[in-house]
């Protein structure tokens, strides 16, 4: 599929590319979208399957076949040359590997949401030096905070890495990493860049050579459109150094290790088979359906998420300019009973996720990531204006 990239007009008035729903045609064999929250997504029939197929060793050439195939897939969708690690763990399982093999002294945790603040509870848990710099929830973190912060904890010695998460699933605000890492080059070069993308990878394109970056975390059950259960990471030759001279990596998710056993297309620990078989089905879809063709399908469903709340009285949590492509918080102007809200549509099949933390009740929030396409968000927004108009209350 081909989308035809057009000039529209975007919310602040701006200028942007845009398309037009007609550009979007459901594929045949799709179900209808179920889950409309921001992870788990919904898996296509085809890749629940293959999880069905008989077991194999997890040293035999099949499943190192199995595992090659799907790594030079992710290094294709990391726009990477670099080793992409696959291990069985969900994404802050990585957050924490991050820490243990970048990080031997200090650490700037750049906290805009739940999930930044779990990388520096997570940093503080493994022992580091680690500083929060707090940003307001529903803001991006902007590269000049981050060269205020940097320069700021240089006066008292080297800053090992700086952590960001790129789109702040919480509060569906995206940062600008591109712009970040090239301020990160310039105050510090040798402070490596580990960013968190669990929400975003594979519905945004996020090009880890280009930008320069040195980890790049995500897990199976977002965008991609996997069960549960896989996170990947791909990482920089400068990491690898750093990580040969940091004590305490642990054994597990030791980058070292995993380097060694990758280059053979395994893993030191027995790998979730089932899921890599999944992992491989879906990744063939996902390059099926064309990596610029989903990217822009995906920016359209957040373009027309954010326009349907604003042209129905709700409104956006997310600072303008910087409103994630895959997941968009709702401001709940109208106020609706979420949990309500939620039994209304659990009728039709459908779930919305409540707002997050203090955001509970207040907003709610829309996952259009994965296997979402503008017909499942038109169904979606039909039953929500039913219900504000007064069915099922």
């Amino acid at each position: 599929m081909t989308a035809t990239v057009r000039n529209t007009e975007a919310l602040d008035g701006t200028s942007k590319a845009g398309w037009e729903r007609a550009d979007f045609v459901t594929p045949a064999d799709k179900p209808p979208q179920r889950l409309f929250v921001p992870g788990p997504t919904d898996v296509h029939p085809a890749t629940l399957a293959a999880q069905g197929a008989p077991m194999i060793g997890h040293r035999s050439d099949e499943l190192e076949s199995l595992f090659g195939k799907c790594s030079e897939q992710l290094q294709a969708l990391y726009c990477t040359e670099a080793r992409v690690f696959t291990v069985a763990a969900s994404g802050s399982g990585l957050q924490e590997a991050a820490i243990r093999n970048a990080v031997g002294g200090r650490v700037i945790n750049f906290v805009n949401g739940a999930f930044s603040q779990r990388w520096h509870d997570v940093s503080v848990g493994c022992g580091k030096e680690a500083i929060a710099v707090e940003v307001p929830w529903c803001t991006a973190v902007k590269p000049e905070q981050v060269e205020g912060a940097l320069q700021g904890a240089l006066a008292d010695g080297p800053v090992d890495a700086i952590t960001v998460v790129h789109n702040e699933t919480s509060t569906g605000a995206a940062s600008p990493i591109d712009a970040i890492a090239a301020s990160v080059r310039v105050v510090s070069p040798e402070t490596l860049v580990l960013v968190d993308a669990v929400s975003s990878f594979s519905g945004v394109k996020l090009p880890f050579d280009e930008w320069g970056l040195d980890l790049l975390l995500t897990s199976s059950q977002k965008a991609l459109a996997v069960p549960p259960g896989l996170a990947f990471a791909a990482v920089s030759d400068r990491l690898m150094d750093r990580a040969a001279s940091v004590p305490h990596r642990g054994w597990y998710f030791d980058f070292l290790q995993l380097d060694k056993y990758r280059q053979r297309s395994t893993t030191p620990a027995t790998p979730a088979i089932s899921l890599m078989r999944a992992l491989s089905v879906q990744l063939d879809r996902i390059f099926a359906e064309g990596l610029e063709a989903r990217y822009a399908r995906h920016a359209f469903c957040g373009q027309m998420s954010r326009e349907w709340a604003v042209a129905n009285g709700f409104g956006l949590m997310a600072e303008r300019g910087y409103e994630s492509d895959t997941v968009t918080t709702v401001e709940n102007g109208r106020g609706l009973d979420i949990g309500k809200l939620n039994g209304f549509l659990g009728s039709q099949e459908m779930q919305v996720a409540n707002g997050y933390g203090p955001y509970g009740g207040k907003a709610f929030r829309i996952g259009h990531m994965g296997e979402v396409w503008p017909s499942d968000l038109e169904r979606l927004f039909a039953a929500i204006e039913a219900f504000a108009s007064g069915a099922g209350q």
